[in-house]
Parts: structure tokens; sequence; C-alpha cells
């Protein structure tokens, strides 16, 4: 086998590996023979509700197994084919189990992310909000790129983006935002975005050209509907209008109908400018307030089982979950996977796929792994 095919069998096996162990391979066949069985129950639909849930459980488990058992099966018959093709010195037919390989290990990388996306929440829509960190301008001016990054990055997978905060800074850049990304696995695929985002760059604000070293955080939550029960108690809330402000001008508003809510035991603050009505802002935060304190508890249940738990930290050194360098090299490299690209023009254009994929397989195999020169 060239080094090539062989390049290609070892990312399909790893990743059918990883998906396996996310799916606890032999707990999921015993479940999808569980779920097979129920679902021809002609009683099941007496419980619709129950009985969707069910229906998604066991059409998510049919469809992870199913890929894993095809991709392997023509890995197995593209291999088969490449040797038959070496014994008989038929490079046309070597070149085409080769091309058979590129794909499915193409398919394979693609798939093990959906894959790993199997959280309760995982296929909601997300909220997604940044916060400058000290600093003033520079630190605003940082949060606004993150800010045009995740919304590019939102567009390049199809998902639709809605902005339901947004609070400029006093020169330049904004203190905080929230973004509404719509689409399916929205919150599973950005949720290992929370975090401090730290940006090292000669500042365009300094006159001394000087390098600075910017901070802002990144809180990401699902966006979840009535089936969740989530008790708030009103009298733990403080709730304040103010006037909504946007940068250009956009989203201003000349009466107080921007709401922020503050959940006093938790110290969470929802705001929500999206409207002009006080009333319909007034249910967005409240909506924003009960996902945020769901992924809190969800959180806080993942800890228990993990026994390690984090809470949202404090924006500065030390907390990072990755490093933007634009001066005096190029790299934006990801603390807990290890993962680097040296285009950090493409990061910040939208390109952080690779860093996702690599921290959601990080949560399965608690492994960090150094991978250089992502494009």
């Amino acid at each position: 086998m060239r080094a090539e095919g062989q390049a290609y069998i070892n990312r399909i096996e790893a990743a059918l590996a990883l998906v396996r162990l996310s799916l606890d391979w032999e707990r999921a066949l015993r479940r999808l023979d569980e779920l097979n069985a129920r679902v021809q129950d002609p009683n099941l639909w007496d419980n619709p509700k129950q009985a969707q849930a069910i229906s998604r459980e066991q059409k998510t488990l049919e469809t992870a197994v199913k890929t894993v058992n095809e991709i392997a099966a023509e890995m197995a018959d593209a291999v088969e084919f490449i040797e038959m093709g070496e014994a008989e010195g038929e490079d046309s037919i070597v070149e085409d189990g080769m091309k058979t390989l590129e794909r499915l290990a193409d398919r394979a990388d693609a798939d093990k992310v959906q894959a790993l996306l199997s959280g309760e929440a995982d296929g909601n829509d997300t909220y997604l909000e940044i916060h400058a960190g000290a600093g003033g301008t520079e630190s605003q001016d940082w949060a606004e790129m993150l800010f045009r990054m995740y919304g590019r990055w939102a567009e390049r997978r199809g998902f639709k983006v809605e902005t339901v905060e947004y609070q400029s800074g006093e020169q330049a850049g904004i203190k905080s935002a929230t973004l509404h990304i719509k689409g399916e696995g929205a919150y599973g695929y950005a949720k290992t975005e929370s975090g401090v985002h730290r940006l090292v760059r000669i500042s365009p604000y300094d006159s001394s050209a000087r390098r600075h070293t910017s901070f802002s955080s990144v809180w990401v939550y699902p966006v979840i509907d009535d089936s969740f029960e989530i008790d708030i108690n009103p009298a733990d809330l403080k709730i304040d209008t103010y006037r909504a402000s946007g940068a250009g001008g956009q989203h201003v508003n000349t009466t107080d109908s921007a709401v922020r809510i503050t959940h006093q035991p938790s110290g969470i603050v929802v705001a929500s400018q999206q409207d002009r009505s006080q009333h319909k802002n007034r249910e967005i935060a409240m909506n924003m307030l009960k996902a945020r304190l769901y992924e809190a508890e969800m959180r806080a249940r993942e800890a228990a089982a993990s026994g390690e738990y984090q809470e949202k930290s404090e924006i500065g050194w030390g907390h990072q979950i990755r490093s933007y360098v634009l001066q005096p090299y190029q790299m934006v490299k990801d603390l807990r996977t290890g993962v680097v690209s040296t285009a950090p023009d493409a990061v910040l254009d939208g390109a952080i796929d690779p860093f996702i994929s690599a921290a959601l397989a990080q949560r399965v195999t608690g492994e960090k792994v150094e991978i250089e020169d992502v494009e």
C-alpha cells in the first residue's frame, strides 16, 4: 500500500474510532435494537410527545450506525481493489482505489463531527455573546472583530444570523453584542467557542505603533423552547430599560425600548434590543435568561459526571482558549487542542471549523493533539 493510501486509511480509521467511542458503540447497538422494537409498537403514538422523542433518537442512532458501517465496508472494498491493481500492475485500478479512499477520508471527517453533536441541545439554534475585556478601545475593537468572525462563520455554514443586542464602544468597536444563530446543529457546533480569546497585534490606535494584547470573552448557550422546564422566581430579577445603540446608526431607538435582565442569584445578565417594542425585547430577554440557566444546569450535570467544573472566568491572562497573533508573526493557536493556523486572516474571516472539530473531538477523547498549518 502506498504511503498516500495508508494516510487515508489512518484518517478513516481514526474518525470511525472516535465516532464509535462517542456513541459507546456496543451500548448504541443495544439501544438501537430497543428503539427499533418500540417504534413498531402500535400503542407508541398514544403519547405523541414521547413517540416523537423516541423516533428522533432512533433515527439519529440508525443514521450514525449505518454511516460507520458503510464507510468501513467501502474502505475494505477500496483496499482490496488497490491490492488487486498492485498485484496485476494496473495503475488505473490503483488510482481509482486511491480516489475512493480520499473521498471516504473526507466523508469520515465530516461525519465524525456530525456524530460528535450528540448532546441533548446540540441540534438547537444558539445565542452567542461577545464581551470586550479591560483595555478600552483596543479590546472593544477586538470584540467587534470577533463579532464579524462569528457572523462570517455562520454564513459559511448556511446558518441565519440576527443581532439581538449590540452596545457600541466609546471610540470604536463594541462593548458587547449577542448573536442569535439559527440552523440545525448551531449550538452543537458553536458551544466549544465559549471562553476568552486573546489578540496580539500592532495597535491601529497607538500613534507609537506599539504591540498590544487584548482580550474578549465569548459565551455560547442554546435556544430552548417550552419543552425545557426552567423555573424563575420573578423576585430574583432586576429589570432595566435603556436606549438601544448600534454600529453606524443601526438599531438606534429614541425611546428606552432595550431591556436588560439580571438574575440576581446567579449573576447572569442578558439583554435585548432586537425589537422596537420594549414588551417584545423583554420576552426575548426572558427566553435568553431561561436558555442561560438551562445551559448552566447542563454544564453542572456534565461536571458532576466528569468531576470537574469551570465557571465563566475572568477576562484576562490565564483563561484563554485561543490566541490570535498578528504581529510579530502570523498564527492562531487553540490552547486546548493545540490546533494551529498560520492564516489568521482566513480564521478571522470565519474559517474556524478545524478548531471546532478538534475541540468537539477532545470532549470525547480528552486528548490534546498538535496539528500545524490548518488552512
